[in-house]
């Protein structure tokens, strides 16, 4: 314990809640990083850890993304997520979905949850039968992935001017990892803008659809690193960017879906900069989902979360001018954009008012 607390110590984390139910088998962790800006937003992830400890971490960095990824993106939003342990296809039950938003409920409006890896807008319904904490429910907004692949698309084009002088598509080269819900409508945009599409996934059923809807091409999911292209863009889990891929990538740009693409953020974001490879960072290129999901918060009106999806181009575009402005890598000028805008907005709110 006295290890976890130098953990949370190190990244300012407010609170992580450990939950178990016996009768559902449910373990899942919440982690709240930080609430300057508003609740605690994040989804619910379902993966099959192959330890407690690789959940803990997962849930830590993940949370922390998206204090920044909110701040970044301009909403009233602190950073949140939850890891629930175990095989998405033999645990995913109503009880268990259930007996989890009991304990989003007591946690009383700190975090707020929405479907992520492994859940979905009907999951979130059953968990919406506990809680009055969550989002992206069917009868609301819906799935965010489709807001989210627009967010991308449009931070690919802004990436796509930085490097080439145009954001026009057409021709170029992109490789996409994973075509789940966000990767499958990226190459739906990314096709419709004229680019020529190479995918990987670790599921057949998503390599069959994506090939019947758009003709892509198709390698192992080992080799899409090495695959020759302008873009590389990662759609699936994070730390995929590390020392052994980099070596193999032969890419000018990544920019994707994923979260936390960089698996030693300083490490090898200088090593992408050291190979003269610009990283659009993940947590404002990726933010569509949240802005979605926000949008819900306040009374979901789809047009103004698509607009806000689309000003990603703006906010990517702004990471760049930051980059150069401090001759910094993108990694950091991300960080800096999120953190002022939490310091000032912290500033504000330093007065009492009641409620």
């Amino acid at each position: 314990m006295k290890e976890l607390f130098k953990r949370l110590e190190l990244d300012d984390y407010e609170q992580v809640v450990f939950n178990y139910d016996e009768v559902s088998g449910l373990k899942a962790i919440i982690a709240i990083h930080d609430t300057t800006l508003g609740p605690a937003l994040g989804g619910t992830r379902i993966w099959d850890y192959e330890s407690e400890e690789e959940a803990l971490t997962d849930v830590l960095r993940l949370s922390k993304g998206m204090t920044y990824k909110s701040a970044a993106a301009g909403l009233n939003l602190g950073g949140g997520k939850a890891v629930i342990i175990g095989d998405p296809d033999q645990i995913k039950t109503e009880e268990l979905l259930r007996a989890y938003g009991r304990f989003v409920q007591s946690l009383n409006g700190r975090y707020i949850t929405a479907e992520d890896v492994n859940t979905n807008a009907d999951d979130m319904h059953i968990v919406a039968e506990e809680t009055d904490y969550v989002t992206g429910l069917p009868s609301t907004s819906g799935n965010p992935s489709p807001v989210t692949a627009l967010g991308v698309f449009y931070g690919i084009r802004a990436t796509v001017n930085e490097v080439y002088g145009s954001s026009d598509l057409k021709n170029k080269v992109v490789a996409v990892q994973g075509v789940g819900h966000v990767g499958y409508s990226l190459v739906k945009h990314l096709k419709e803008a004229g680019a020529e599409v190479i995918i990987t996934d670790i599921k057949e059923e998503n390599i069959d659809k994506a090939v019947q809807d758009f003709g892509v091409e198709v390698v192992k999911p080992d080799q899409i690193y090495s695959v020759d292209c302008d873009i590389f863009a990662p759609c699936a889990l994070g730390a995929v960017i590390n020392d052994e891929t980099i070596a193999k990538l032969k890419c000018d740009i990544i920019a994707g879906a994923a979260n936390n693409v960089l698996k030693e953020e300083e490490r090898h974001g200088n090593a992408l900069e050291e190979k003269n490879i610009v990283y659009a960072p993940d947590y404002v290129i990726n933010a569509g989902g949240v802005i979605n999901v926000y949008d819900e918060l306040i009374g979901y009106n789809r047009e103004r979360a698509l607009r806000r999806a689309k000003n990603i181009y703006n906010n990517i575009t702004k990471v760049f001018e930051i980059s150069k402005r401090d001759n910094i890598p993108t990694y950091k000028a991300a960080d800096i954009m999120a953190e002022e805008r939490i310091k000032k907005i912290g500033e504000v709110r330093r007065n009492f008012v009641p409620r």
